[in-house]
């Protein structure tokens, strides 16, 4: 009977270990949730992650590559060098249309038989002022073969507007070149790591926040003034090395296809470069100096000296003029405050300034008496001044007449020449001879 209760604790045992088992691939799920979450978490850490494209949880999976029959079926497209496309035509996953196309659906701009040269190192001018936008330089193809298109500081056409730099894709044997384009998201731009934020995979140079651009300092050239908004966070992989491959695909190229994230902006809506964009690249295509032949991958002109200004015209994606008003609303309320305290600084300044002006009215009676009084004592001075060389004068005139009318009394002093006692000296003077009266020597004669 003692070993009955040890019987009955065996189906509980069996019991538990089918429980456990049963909770063990729940549990790795769970894990592998909890570590994708954190990912998720990690990316949202950088706020230049705002600059992808949101995506379903489904749609992690990169875009498979394209058969060897499909590659050939694409092989036969047109050489259209049509106008380009404000919306993307990607190719989805579940349609089952051919995704090896590094265009995804879009048509190449122009062809070229060769690969184009390696990327150009360079260094970026100082950001102008505040939001612009770094758009890399770019091989592009001439008459004369390949020539490097100065990358340039570009005026956004609207908040929240951002550059999917343009890419070369080797595609049916031949390479194609895919223009970049404006929009709210980043897009693929083929794998190219361009440098100064453009990785070959987002945009890591800044976001837009606050209704103005932040400005990654680590890898843009703008000052620590208070005329950019920046902030400082390292990027990995933006420094290409001794790699500067500057195409997708083909023999020697990136082999990078389009992540969900770029593939979903694709979708959105693009604006075409704009008119000073078109014109830095023709005037870059008649400069002998830019082309590759010339300078053996090594171009005059890397980095345009002067910005470009931005096309008016280029509306903003509708859900982004949504955000912008809620932005702006946003900022309007926040600065309610502070226009209300400067309202008040103002009605209080104005209140000031009447007061002086009052008190200037009330002393101005005061004032000008006292200008008068000195003005008065000033004049009064001054005809003195003036006067006293004539008083002077007249008075010596005045006194002319009296002093020469004075002088004879002055003539009266001959009276003490009337003393006779000095007059006695030449009688005495007379008598003097009755001294020599002395006997003289008579002089004896020679016998």
């Amino acid at each position: 009977m003692s070993y009955l209760p040890r019987l009955g604790l065996l189906p509980l045992l069996a019991m538990s270990v089918v429980l456990f088992t049963t909770g063990c691939p729940q549990s790795q799920d769970q894990a592998s949730a909890n570590t994708n979450q954190a990912g998720t978490q990690d990316q949202a850490s950088d706020p230049a992650a705002a600059n992808l494209a949101p995506v379903s949880d489904n749609s992690s999976a990169p875009a498979p590559a394209a058969s060897s029959s499909q590659q050939n079926a694409a092989a036969g497209g047109s050489n259209d060098q049509g106008s380009y496309q404000t919306t993307g035509q990607t190719t989805s996953q579940t349609t089952g249309q051919a995704t090896g196309d590094p265009g995804y659906g879009e048509q190449p701009v122009s062809y070229a038989t060769q690969a184009p040269p390696p990327l150009p190192d360079y260094e970026q001018p100082q950001a102008p002022g505040d939001d612009y936008l770094w758009t890399p330089g770019y091989w592009a193809w001439g008459q004369m073969g390949y020539y490097w298109v100065p990358g340039a500081w570009v005026e956004a056409p609207y908040d929240g507007a951002l550059w999917t730099p343009g890419y070369w894709g080797f595609w049916g044997g031949r390479y194609g070149f895919y223009r970049g384009y404006w929009g709210r998201h980043i897009g693929y731009y083929g794998g190219i790591d361009y440098g100064f934020g453009y990785v070959g995979f987002g945009y890591q140079g800044g976001y837009w926040g606050g209704g103005h651009f932040n400005y990654n300092r680590s890898v843009n050239n703008v000052n620590g003034g208070g005329e950019h908004y920046v902030y400082n966070r390292s990027v990995s992989g933006n420094n290409r090395g001794g790699s500067r491959v500057s195409f997708n695909g083909g023999s020697g190229g990136i082999q990078a296809r389009a992540r969900p994230a770029e593939l979903a902006a694709m979708h959105e809506q693009h604006a075409a470069p704009m008119r000073a964009q078109i014109q830095n690249e023709r005037a870059a295509s008649t400069n002998r100096a830019q082309f590759a032949s010339v300078n053996h991958g090594r171009p005059t002109s890397v980095a345009a000296s002067r910005p470009l200004a931005a096309d008016r015209s280029v509306r903003a994606p509708a859900a982004l003029q949504s955000s912008n008003r809620a932005v702006a609303q946003q900022q309007q309320r926040q600065a309610a405050p502070q226009q209300r305290q400067m309202q008040q600084q103002q009605r209080q300044t104005a209140t000031q300034q009447r007061q002086m002006q009052q008190q200037q009215r009330q002393a101005a009676p005061q004032q000008r008496q006292m200008q008068q009084r000195q003005t008065a004592t000033q004049q009064r001075q001054m005809q003195q001044r003036q006067a006293a060389p004539q008083q002077r004068q007249m008075q010596q005139r005045q006194a002319a007449p009296q002093q020469r009318q004075a002088a004879p009394q002055r003539q009266a002093a001959p009276q003490r020449q009337a003393a006779p006692q000095r007059q006695a000296a030449p009688q005495q003077r007379q008598a003097a001879p009755q001294r020599q009266a002395a006997p003289q020597k008579q002089e004896e004669r020679p016998k």
